[in-house]
């Protein structure tokens, strides 16, 4: 099933300091890029790369190989469209503005799946489910 990843799914890949987390992360890029239903923003790529560089301290030559691999994914890229239409999910769902953004780029990719940590697990907006990979 096509499903946009949330940013929190590529940290975890490269967090050390959650073991379990990080080979659930790792599983799940691998198995979904490997059937093509991978998906990307544009938005998860730059808050990735924010936190590849700030937080985990990656070096930019680690950070450009990650790139190289993620740009082979479906890419949804972050459009005046996407932006107006995160804007309305924000307003009828009271979402974060940056949650409704990444959930519009789900649906406008023809995701039935959103796989993110940091949204209600089983919620379902703009015909979109988000899916928490790791609870449990």
């Amino acid at each position: 099933m096509r499903s946009l990843l949330d940013t929190n799914v590529l940290v975890y890949a490269d967090s050390p300091d959650e073991p379990a987390k990080q080979r659930r992360a790792i599983g799940l890029i691998r198995d979904l890029r490997a059937r093509g239903e991978a998906v990307l923003s544009t938005q998860v790529l730059q808050e990735w790369v924010n936190v590849a560089l700030r937080k985990l301290r990656l070096p930019p030559p680690l950070v450009r190989e990650r790139l190289a691999f993620y740009r082979r994914f479906d890419l949804v890229q972050t459009t005046p469209e996407l932006i107006t239409g995160a804007l309305d999910l924000h307003v009828l769902h009271s979402l974060s503005f940056y949650d409704a953004l990444i959930l519009q780029a789900a649906a406008t990719s023809g995701c039935p799946r959103l796989l993110s940590e940091d949204m209600q697990d089983g919620a379902v907006i703009a015909g979109v489910t988000v899916e928490n990979p790791f609870r449990g």
